[in-house]
This record gives structure tokens, C-alpha cells and sequence, in this order.
């Protein structure tokens, strides 16, 4: 079945690209078909097998030959990544389902950021709704406090944006919101951390090799999906290695 998922998630993994290049440039996601951006080739079923064409095309586009971005392949095989480690880790529940469109949330919305630097609230907000929705389901972390998890994340980015204004962005404190509606507490807040600490060591990268500075706007809506996902498939290793570390167990 982890196959089955595998492949599942490679199909997902090539409309969430059609997500991804489509929502920030405000255009329909169901109309028109799949077509090349440089010259409109409408692509045919077999263009659209999820990182074989790519392989098959050499990266190219059949018609006008323009280069295809690496971002398609790449997204699609982490998504069949994602989805064959959440039925792993989940089994057939509602917190497989939960997970998994947990998953392609994260995966557009941090694409998005780091293409655009934006998080849509089309995405963002329907995400949170939906999350409290799942809460209602067996099995799945309760109402309150998934409640309390996203609005205890969002109060706190509000507090950074509001305390020190170019330090995070408002839909930073959406996102925020959603994740903690999905991943409750603590989960949340090792998100959050672990986030901060990607986002710090890259910034010390873009000021070291490219000549940053310390005003540089990063895709800080990656990172958070990035720690979302550690959280999600290794949030109790983490803690409890934490807890070992500083000697609290």
C-alpha cells in the first residue's frame, strides 16, 4: 500500500504544481489545461506522467523546446515521498486523510513563498477551517485545543509583527494559524522553532555569500512548512531528545 500511496502522490504532486504557478498569478486552476508558459503547447496525457515525462522530454518542452523547471519533478516526487510516509506512519484513519492534505498545503504554500514571497489567504484560511473541521472527527486532536494551539501561534507572530513591524509579514501570522490548528501543542511550537532556526542559518548565508543584510526578506512561509513536516513525522524523537539533552529525562 506504501506504493500505492507513492504513486497517489505523485499524481497530486503534479496539480499541486499547476497550484503553485497558477494562484499567485490569480488564474484559474481548472481552466485551461496543462500548456507550456513559453509557447502554449497544450500538453498531452502523455506529457503529464508525473517526473517520467520530464525524464523522457530531457527537461524540455516538445514543441518549442524551452526549458521545463526542475521544481515540477522535484515537487512531484516529494509529494509521493510524503504521502507514502504518512500512510506509514498513520494507516488507513482519518488522520491518514488529516495528514495528507496537511501535506499538499504545505507543499504549495511554501513553493509559493519562495517563488513569490507571498502565502495567499485563499490558501491559508480555507486551511485552517478545514483543520478545525478534522477535529470533530474520531481520533483526532479536540476541538479547543487545536483552537487554542492555532490562535496561541498566530498570537505570537501578531506579536512580533506588531512589536517590531518588518519582522514578519501578515500572512506569516495566518500561516501560523493553520499550523496550529493541524499540529496542536507542542508540535506547533517546535515548528515554530525549528522554522526560526532554518530561516536564521540561511540568512547568515545570504549575508555571507550574496551580501545580504539583516533586511533581506526571506520565504519564512518555507520554513515553517519545512519545520511543519519535521514536526509532523518526527515531533516526539525530537522533544524527547531535547528533554534527554538537557537533562530533564
Amino acid at each position: 500500500m506504501s506504493i500505492v500511496f507513492l504513486l497517489f502522490g505523485l499524481v497530486i504532486g503534479s496539480f499541486l504544481n499547476v497550484c503553485i504557478y497558477r494562484i499567485p498569478r490569480r488564474e484559474s486552476i481548472a481552466w485551461p489545461g496543462s500548456h507550456c508558459p513559453a509557447c502554449g503547447y497544450v500538453l498531452k496525457y502523455y506529457d503529464l506522467i508525473p517526473v517520467l515525462s520530464f525524464l523522457l522530454l530531457a527537461g524540455k518542452c516538445r514543441q518549442c523546446r524551452s526549458h521545463i523547471s526542475w521544481r515540477y519533478p522535484l515537487v512531484e516526487a516529494l509529494t509521493g515521498l510524503l504521502f507514502a510516509a504518512s500512510y506509514l506512519s498513520c494507516g488507513f484513519s482519518w488522520a491518514l486523510l488529516a495528514r495528507l492534505i496537511f501535506v499538499c498545503l504545505l507543499v504549495v504554500i511554501g513553493l509559493i513563498d519562495l517563488e513569490h514571497l507571498i502565502i495567499p489567504n485563499i490558501i491559508v484560511l480555507p486551511g485552517a477551517v478545514l483543520g478545525l473541521a478534522f477535529s470533530f472527527l474520531p481520533g483526532m486532536l479536540p476541538f479547543w485545543q487545536a483552537l487554542a494551539a492555532g490562535l496561541g501561534a498566530a498570537l505570537f507572530f501578531f506579536g512580533i509583527w506588531f512589536f517590531y513591524p518588518g519582522g514578519m509579514g501578515e500572512g506569516d501570522i495566518k500561516l501560523a494559524l493553520m499550523l496550529g490548528v493541524f499540529l496542536g501543542w507542542p508540535m506547533v511550537g517546535l515548528a515554530i522553532f525549528l522554522a526560526a532556526l532554518a530561516g536564521s542559518l540561511a540568512g547568515l548565508v545570504e549575508i555571507t555569500l550574496r551580501g545580504g543584510s539583516r533586511k533581506t526578506q526571506l520565504p519564512f512561509g518555507l520554513y515553517l512548512a519545512l519545520g511543519s513536516l519535521a514536526a509532523m513525522f518526527f515531533g516526539p524523537q525530537l522533544i524527547n531528545f531535547y528533554l534527554k539533552f538537557i537533562g530533564w529525562q
